[in-house]
């Protein structure tokens, strides 16, 4: 007798496969692997095609198709390459929620975060693309309405929305730090009443549509210089500094304006928005300009 004549019992088929007994009986019971045929003492005998079906089972339960999948595939109601290939994209959802969640614990350890911190970074980071898509565009909505969106204030708003379309398959603890910052930044109301107050700025004509009486790079150049090298506003050298920047003939209620006017657009919460949404979107990483600004807010306001 050869294995296409051989009919086995469940306990041969146990020592063939390596599956235990019980798993080849269940499987059996519920006609995923029917009897070829019974003994004379009723007992289930199975042949070399039930032997050759039971290997495909497990190939199958393997890969993690559940039974009723299985069954479908076997009654050939599903052909295998649709299954495999729906069950590839269920894996690829499963392997990024994965990446996702231990970048999340890496956050919560790198963080030392307390239990209702936990709760929420995990709430937050696990939101769909479209939920966190939602938020900004709820902050941004809010923020802006009632502006002129042709107006140069209310061109911020089309940057402020462009969230990445999804979280990179395994983020980085820096980009889910990044999602959890900005989601409280735009839950803040006060940070959204001082967006507002820039874009209404913005769309004034008396906003940063006039040409200046400064150069924007100079400003950064020098007065960032001066901010490293720890040089005071009001300090002769700091003074001196500022001569450069601005001509010492400008008047002081002309100094004072361009001050107040710098004071209204720049705002070291808003550069950080730009700055996370440069770390969710993979940008390259820009250093903070506002404190050279502030810097030279300050000397604009010393008296002469």
């Amino acid at each position: 007798m050869n294995d296409r004549t051989e009919l086995f019992t469940i306990g041969q088929l146990s020592r063939r496969t390596g599956l235990p007994v019980r798993t080849i009986r269940f499987w059996s019971d519920i006609d995923v692997i029917p009897p070829t045929a019974r003994s004379a003492g009723g007992y289930r005998l199975y042949d070399a095609e039930a032997l050759a079906r039971l290997d495909l089972v497990r190939t199958l339960r393997e890969l993690g198709l559940d039974l009723g999948t299985v069954g479908r595939i076997l009654a050939r109601q599903s052909t295998l390459a649709e299954v495999a290939r729906a069950h590839a994209e269920a894996l690829g959802t499963e392997i990024r929620t994965l990446q996702l969640r231990r970048a999340v614990l890496r956050s919560i350890a790198r963080r030392n975060s307390t239990t209702e911190e936990m709760s929420v970074m995990n709430r937050l980071a696990r939101l769909s693309a479209q939920e966190r898509q939602r938020i900004i565009d709820d902050f941004v909505d809010r923020t802006f309405e009632g502006i002129d969106p042709d107006t140069p204030g209310a061109q911020i708003a089309h940057g402020m929305r462009q969230m990445p379309a999804e979280l990179p398959d395994d983020p980085t603890p820096e980009q889910v730090d990044a999602w959890l910052e900005l989601a409280e930044l735009v839950g803040d109301a006060s940070f959204g009443a001082r967006v507002r107050e820039m874009a209404v700025a913005g769309a004034r004509s008396d906003g940063p549509a006039e040409a200046p009486r400064y150069d924007h790079e100079q400003v950064i150049e020098h007065a960032g210089r001066a901010v490293r090298a720890g040089v005071a506003p009001d300090s002769m050298e700091g003074q001196a500094i500022l001569d450069r920047l601005v001509d010492p003939a400008v008047p002081t209620d002309e100094r004072l304006r361009i001050a107040d006017q710098m004071e209204t657009f720049s705002d070291r919460r808003v550069e950080r928005y730009w700055q996370l949404i440069g770390v969710l979107n993979d940008r390259p990483a820009f250093p903070p300009r506002v404190p050279d600004f502030e810097w030279f807010i300050a000397a604009l306001r010393v008296p002469r």
